[in-house]
């Protein structure tokens, strides 16, 4: 039997809800998308999801108008994940379920997992932290102080959302609790990945929750160096000892509040004294203040939805003689999908392609869940 030609849009259209399928952390955030064409690199400006304060009426005063907030965040679609293949695995299907086996299905998966894991790098923005660097999350007290700290920082409390990486959804599997939960379900995320709904939280386990691994590769007496004024974002550590660097993600504690390390530091001196940029703000701190620094650990994520963006756009179709490209797009994704021919080598080739960003918008709307 001869082999079916099967067209670039044919692929496409069944690709895309194969991504779709795959994909967690995106389906989980607000989304941003258009149909303006764009390249890898472009910056584009995103509008901030509105957040407005419910206040307790005054009938003497009246109401206070809320103005709409069209602020927004500069994202740079820095990334294309892609999948390309030769032609010999395309022209053995004969139909478009064996394309489905042997490029379609496999090809989106690769995609989604590489889009989850950039999208999960993501925690380094977040300073607001739970649990203990280097053991796995694995009680429902871990969930309760989740959705406290959630609750501290007056998220909402709809559509609450956390991902774990496999080793704590291997844990939370043993509870009673979360085993009888009632499952997701839903099409907008990854349904074997659903842990289900436990205090007022989705749960979704991803084999894309990083692991951070601090800069700083030992350290003694940590303090502060000459003080911080209120509202600045860096300052000046000393120690006894202190060996490496701080890079971004890494994670300092001073009176008990934790601080994100925003910017990568330069080497550790031999005098001991690093320079390091953090968020948030800080408040007044007193020079030889106690410094504690966190160490490696699985950053497992919970959020709302509007803590963070993923932002794509379609690829600019490719211009060339013997090149066929077809742009889909659903629900906030998009999907191009290439045929070329490498005429060096005599063969087809075939691309999957995706272009996006992500970008942290409300860093206080989500916790990093130690592991």
């Amino acid at each position: 039997m001869s082999n079916t030609i099967l067209t670039i849009q044919e692929i496409a259209r069944q690709a895309l809800p194969r991504l779709t399928e795959n994909l967690v952390f995106p389906n989980l955030v607000h989304k941003d998308f258009s149909e303006d064409f764009h390249s890898l690199g472009d910056t584009i400006f995103v509008r901030k999801p509105t957040v407005f304060t419910a206040e307790d009426f005054n009938a003497q005063t009246g109401v206070n108008y809320q103005d709409f907030d069209e602020r927004g965040v500069e994202v740079t679609l820095d990334h294309i994940a892609t999948v390309d293949a030769c032609a010999s695995a395309i022209e053995s299907a004969t139909s478009i379920e064996d394309l489905n086996r042997v490029f379609v299905e496999p090809a989106a998966a690769a995609l989604a997992e590489k889009i989850n894991t950039d999208g999960l790098a993501l925690y380094k923005d977040i300073p607001y932290v739970v649990g203990t660097a280097g053991t796995t999350p694995s009680s429902l007290e871990d969930l309760a102080n989740i959705r406290r700290s959630l609750n501290l920082r007056k998220a909402p409390t709809t559509d609450r959302k956390a991902v774990w990486d496999p080793e704590a959804d291997a844990k939370f599997g043993q509870i009673p609790a979360v085993v009888n939960a009632e499952k997701s379900g839903s099409v907008e995320a990854l349904r074997e990945g659903s842990i289900g709904r436990v205090f007022g939280i989705d749960h979704y386990m991803s084999q894309g929750v990083a692991n951070h691994v601090t800069g700083i590769i030992s350290a003694t007496a940590v303090k502060v160096n000459g003080g911080v004024s209120a509202g600045a974002n860096k300052l000046s550590l000393d120690a006894t000892s202190l060996t490496g660097k701080f890079v971004p993600g890494d994670l300092i504690s001073i009176g008990g509040v934790c601080y994100t390390v925003t910017k990568e530091s330069a080497q550790a001196a031999s005098n001991a004294i690093a320079d390091i940029e953090v968020y948030p703000a800080l408040p007044d701190i007193a020079d030889n203040t106690d410094v504690t620094l966190i160490g490696s650990h699985t950053a497992n994520l919970a959020f709302h939805p509007m803590a963070f963006a993923y932002v794509t756009r379609p690829l600019i179709n490719p211009d060339g003689q013997g090149v066929a490209s077809y742009v889909t797009s659903f629900n906030g994704l998009t999907l191009r999908v290439t045929k070329g021919y490498d005429q060096k080598y005599k063969r087809s080739i075939y691309s999957m392609d995706v272009l996006y960003g992500f970008k942290t918008i409300y860093p206080e709307l989500a916790v990093r869940c130690l592991g």
